[in-house]
């Protein structure tokens, strides 16, 4: 149901931006060499205020990416201005290396509102779900009503 209150939903709900990045590795041996600037990395990342929860993520055969929350998007920006994330920066793409042959990074912001049930909805507790689509920028723009939801499953 809809909700612009996440006290009670997971650290990932809570998070005001999300990093999603990805570095493709020239092979294992750049992988194995990673290890101990990434390590001092997701310390510092831990240490900083607005972290707020992470993942790694594999892609054959030799790209690891990352998914990061923080509480906003400035937090996220002084992760990113941090020693430890520019050193290792660096050390994948200084100097031709060949540590790395390609990366990618998006950052994306919350909406204020969105989406809670149950044990994580803070307003009431409930169980449900919405009877009205949130709508489209092309509804919206033409002043079109909410469109009701189509209810697939009934209790017998």
């Amino acid at each position: 149901m809809r909700s612009d209150d996440f006290s009670l939903a997971p650290a990932p709900a809570r998070a005001g931006a999300m990093f999603v990045g990805a570095t493709r590795y020239s092979g294992p041996r750049a992988i194995l060499a990673l290890g101990p600037g990434w390590l001092r990395m997701v310390r510092e990342m831990k240490r900083m205020k607005g972290y707020v929860w992470h993942k790694v993520y594999w892609r054959a055969p030799f790209t690891l990416g990352t998914i990061a929350f923080f509480t906003d998007r400035d937090e996220l920006l002084k992760f990113a201005r941090s020693n430890a994330h520019a050193r290792l920066m660096c050390w994948l793409t200084d100097e031709g290396t060949g540590r790395a042959t390609a990366g990618w990074i998006r950052i994306y912001t919350a909406d204020a509102h969105g989406y809670t049930n149950g044990v994580w909805r803070a307003e009431d507790g409930a169980l449900g779900h919405v009877d009205t689509f949130a709508p489209l920028s092309t509804e919206t723009e033409r002043g079109l009503p909410a469109r009701p939801v189509k209810h697939l499953w009934k209790p017998s």
